[in-house]
């Protein structure tokens, strides 16, 4: 368990992030709270790939979208299911930069 607690910790955030942004949605318009839950996905794949050593790192987007999938029964938006996606690619694009930036860092 130890082994993972970077892990842990962005899934954490990431779980806070998914959950408490929309109830912000009404003090922000819809489209902001997905801007800002995107960017905040994007920076948490791009530490993840930059810090974590294990393999389990290359699961982290589709765990992004399991974790994301409960807000739709929380938060009734059945368009917001599209949004599924959107996060997977964002953490994808967020967790490869972190890839290569921690393997060059390793080579040196």
């Amino acid at each position: 368990m130890k082994r993972y607690i970077k892990e842990l910790i962005i899934t954490l955030i990431q779980i806070l992030v998914l959950y408490l942004l929309p109830l912000l949605s009404g003090v922000l318009d819809s489209f902001a709270t997905v801007v800002l839950i995107a960017t905040a996905t994007l920076f948490l794949a791009l530490v993840l790939g930059v810090i974590s050593e294990n393999k389990i790192k290359y699961l982290y987007p589709v765990l992004v979208v399991v974790l994301f999938i409960p807000t739709l029964f929380i938060f009734p938006q059945v368009s917001a299911l599209i949004h599924a996606l959107w996060y997977f690619i964002v953490s994808l694009i967020g967790l490869l930069p972190g890839l290569i930036f921690s393997v060059q860092s390793r080579k040196k």
